[in-house]
């Protein structure tokens, strides 16, 4: 067994008074091989050497106080190991480490396990997710993590499986089945234990499903409780009180009968657990569909309601799913503003009093100080450009602009944050010592245009009531290099007692990593520019960067073996940016390309990485576009809402899955129908959409794509 060296402070969790582990605890925990019990979970910020829980400790702040690697010596640091990933998908699970040895899920839902001080593959598991879930993935077939608890890992698999595995061999334990099959449930974030049970969520809310959060047994995986975050509509008196109470803020009759839409809802990330308070903390999602005039419509038809518990945190007891309090961030949620991001709890003065605070970076540009023992509202300021609200009230509720609820006017609208959030699924971290919430951060605005005559689709694609075709470029080299240049990403140094931002780095481009904040006074962040960095918590100075050879959204961990210290971060390109919006004609630069794999990084470390391999895109050469307008048209639409979620808005594709405009079988019709309309390709996750549109209408789509391939080889240089 690896002893690490353990330091000879013992940090308190976080200031949370939460009852701790000494190290003797851990280390004849480890010996006799009963693994991972209660008390080292609520204990975690104690053990210095390992990383047992997703946010390092329940109180998810992502700090650890190792001081090996410090601002005087990181100039220092160098690759340890590194390991290829075989899923050119994106990255973005948070690595565990128990006793010298690191276990990682990847895209797909597998799971590899390392020697954590050599990078020996020790062993993987591929849950052999069908290759067509991906098309009920709202933003790639990523995963965030595992659970562990005595000698299990513990994975939600991308198909809705809730999977235990025996930690030493990565032999299955038992697996069950978490979500309806037949409807678009999807699992990608990762599942947290508390006293023997497992708690994860799902997602699914842009495909019209219901959202709940569900713990189950660690010994067979029997649920044992489970707690819906909308209601059904048709529960009526019979519905738990929180449910009635959340029913009186819906047009429940939406949610009833054969053609319900869901609602949404989804508890797809976060969540923290403060054991003190024995509450759990879960992020809720977006509405189904986003636009609130079809998913509670009032009588005049226009939207209504808060609509429950969307858009909130959510505190229960995590042994029976006991509601407990709400706070909502987003009253009447329309424009995708999900409350599923970090979720962080601390202890703070405010106000010359102590207080026990949870925080929030949610998609809605604000950040939020909550009590968490009571969900009382204590401040909220813009972390980034807003126009939605201009401020929060001192009831805690948004003071909204009213030309941007495009629920009630019916008329489009540019709206900051767009739909992808001015903070998204990416972890912060929060650095006890200065006192600072570190908030991976971007700017970019969306027009939101509602969708005339709605209807929802069972079978496939989207379904949130707006065109998302509206906010397509012209095919205009210039104007989409100066929308290129509006977008803004930035690691935001927070400070959330004065709720201001202390100091920011403006980095290349959005959808950069998550955050690690160490006790060497150092913050760790990969980059959309294909760098890992080190900066200076103080003041954002740059310290180190080592190129990654592609973007990295992943967050950092860190970890010692034998007393050494070293840094983990999972690289891999990817996600809901990665796949939309990152095309090759919004950018002077090249898109980022995804090489998947661990990076592990030490002082004096020689590692080396292969060559970096040119991205070379096929030149576009599409045949003539001979449709008629109105054929384009009707093709546009359809692409919109059925395509432009995977292959990118107006078909400039990404750089992660196929480029529709160099697509092989765009020249030949029959062909195109077998891969759209047949699924000849559904094994690699291309399913067929024959049950949504029509032959042609998919023929449409290829006239569309056609147009469009056209009008950007015309902007391409002459060289």
């Amino acid at each position: 067994m690896n002893k690490a060296i353990w330091g000879a402070s013992v940090l308190m969790l976080g200031a949370l008074g939460i009852a701790s582990c000494n190290e003797a605890e851990f280390l004849d925990a480890f010996e006799s091989g009963s693994g991972i019990t209660a008390t080292m979970l609520t204990g975690a910020g104690d053990d210095h050497a390992n990383w047992i829980t997703h946010g390092r400790t329940y109180s998810e702040q992502r700090f650890s106080p190792l001081d090996a690697i410090s601002t005087e010596n990181v100039g220092e640091l160098g690759l340890a190991w590194s390991a290829d990933m075989d899923t050119a998908r994106g990255q973005e699970a948070t690595p565990l480490v128990i006793d010298g040895k690191l276990y990682l899920t990847t895209a797909w839902s597998k799971v590899k396990a390392f020697d954590a001080a050599t990078g020996e593959a020790l062993w993987d598991y591929d849950p052999e997710v069908p290759g067509e879930t991906a098309v009920r993935a709202c933003c790639d077939v990523v995963n965030r993590g595992l659970a562990t608890w005595g000698t299990s890992l513990f994975l939600g698999t991308l198909d809705g499986r809730l999977v235990s595995l025996d930690r030493d061999t990565g032999a299955v334990q038992w697996e069950v089945q978490t979500t309806d099959p037949d409807q678009s449930y999807t699992v990608t974030g990762a599942p947290r234990v508390i006293d023997g049970k497992i708690i994860i969520g799902n997602g699914g809310a842009e495909f019209g499903v219901r959202g709940y959060v569900a713990a189950y047994d660690v010994d067979n995986g029997e649920e044992l409780w489970r707690f819906y975050t909308v209601p059904d509509g048709n529960e009526g008196g019979e519905a738990p009180e929180y449910l009635q109470a959340a029913a009186e803020t819906w047009n429940t009759e939406v949610l009833a009968g054969s053609d319900a839409i869901g609602g949404g809802g989804t508890v797809w990330d976060s969540m923290a657990y403060d054991a003190d308070l024995d509450l759990l903390y879960i992020g809720v999602g977006n509405g189904s569909p986003w636009n609130r005039a079809y998913r509670s419509p009032g009588e005049d038809g226009t939207g209504e309601g808060d609509n429950l518990y969307l858009s909130s945190i959510v505190a229960v007891r995590p042994s029976t799913g006991e509601y407990v309090w709400h706070y909502q961030t987003t009253p009447g949620e329309t424009w995708d503003y999900t409350a599923t991001q970090h979720i962080m709890l601390a202890d703070m003065e405010i106000d010359g009093e102590q207080r026990q605070v949870l925080m929030q970076a949610p998609k809605n540009g604000f950040f939020y100080v909550i009590d968490r023992a009571t969900g009382e509202f204590i401040s909220a300021e813009p972390y980034v450009a807003v126009n939605w609200a201009t401020g929060i009230g001192e009831d805690g509720r948004p003071i909204e602009n009213p030309e941007t609820r495009i629920d009630k006017t019916g008329k489009p609208a540019i709206v900051t944050p767009g739909a992808l959030g001015g903070h998204n699924w990416h972890p912060m971290a929060y650095h006890p010592d200065e006192n600072l919430v570190f908030i991976p951060a971007f700017e970019a605005a969306m027009v939101y245009a509602p969708e005339e005559n709605w209807k929802p689709d069972r079978a496939r694609g989207f379904n949130v009531g707006f065109n998302l075709g509206a906010g397509d470029l012209p095919p205009d080299l210039g104007i989409r290099r100066e929308v290129a240049g509006t977008l803004r990403g930035m690691l935001v140094a927070w400070d959330p007692v004065a709720q201001e931002p202390r100091w920011t780095v403006e980095h290349p481009g959005p959808w950069n990593g998550g955050l690690l904040a160490t006790g060497g006074g150092l913050v760790f962040q990969g980059t959309a520019g294909s760098e890992f960095n080190a900066y200076d918590a103080s003041n954002g100075e740059k310290l180190w960067s080592f190129g990654a050879q592609t973007g990295v959204v992943a967050p950092p961990i860190t970890y010692t073996v034998d007393g050494e210290q070293y840094v983990a971060v999972l690289a891999g390109w990817g996600g809901a940016y990665a796949i939309t919006v990152d095309g090759g004609l919004l950018n002077d630069k090249a898109p980022v390309r995804n090489v998947s794999r661990l990076l592990v990084f030490k002082l004096g470390g020689t590692g080396e990485l292969p060559p970096e391999k040119e991205l070379a895109a096929l030149p576009l050469d599409p045949p003539p576009s001979r449709a008629s307008p109105e054929d384009i048209a009707l093709g546009g639409e359809k692409y919109a809402r059925y395509c432009a979620v995977c292959h990118a808005p107006a078909a400039v594709g990404s750089t992660v899955l196929p480029d529709l405009r160099r697509s092989g079988t765009l020249g030949n019709a029959s062909s195109w129908a077998a891969v759209v309309h047949d699924g000849i390709l559904k094994d690699n996750g291309m399913v067929g959409f024959g049950e949504s549109m029509s032959r042609e209408e998919i023929e449409a789509i290829r006239a569309y794509v056609i147009q469009r391939a056209n009008e950007d080889k015309a902007m391409e240089p002459a060289e």
